[in-house]
């Protein structure tokens, strides 16, 4: 099927008739995936059950469009896995998002890994195998609890 005209794809189409649109769905992204990651989990928040941010970037901005400023929309679980070197940068991210999850009343995970943004990737210069390791542990286990 086709997109004509002004016509536009829902994210939930769910449309493989292997899908079980009764279970919740996770999802992850890595630097700049974290914020559309975000507004995945907003879009369609009755599928979205469990996300995870790796070293994600613009979770927080000035504009009135800013991802975290969806959060209230949203009804999963949160992993939020951020470097060291960005937390360095943006010291008040954490705590805003801390602060929005918790008035939204959402489980949300927010830590400052000891690793460079972009480490979670084998193929980066800055990867850092225990972290990186640590960070999916954590995923996995959100992931269970969550979207079980």
């Amino acid at each position: 099927m086709g997109i004509e005209g002004n016509e536009t794809v829902s994210p939930a189409r769910d449309e493989r008739t292997q899908t079980d649109k009764k279970k919740k769905v996770g999802t992850i992204g890595y630097s700049m995936g974290g914020p559309i990651v975000m507004r995945t989990a907003a879009a369609v928040p009755d599928r979205v059950g469990a996300a995870g941010t790796f070293h994600g970037g613009g979770l927080v901005t000035q504009k009135p469009d800013s991802p975290h400023l969806l959060i209230p929309t949203m009804k999963a679980q949160f992993l939020i896995a951020v470097a060291e070197n960005d937390d360095e940068k943006e010291p008040e991210t954490k705590k805003l998002l801390k602060e929005a999850f918790s008035q939204a009343k959402l489980p949300a995970e927010i830590e400052v890994y000891k690793a460079g943004h972009g480490w979670c990737p084998p193929d980066t210069k800055v990867y850092n195998q225990e972290q990186a390791e640590k960070a999916w542990a954590c995923l996995l286990v959100l992931f269970e609890k969550s979207l079980a």
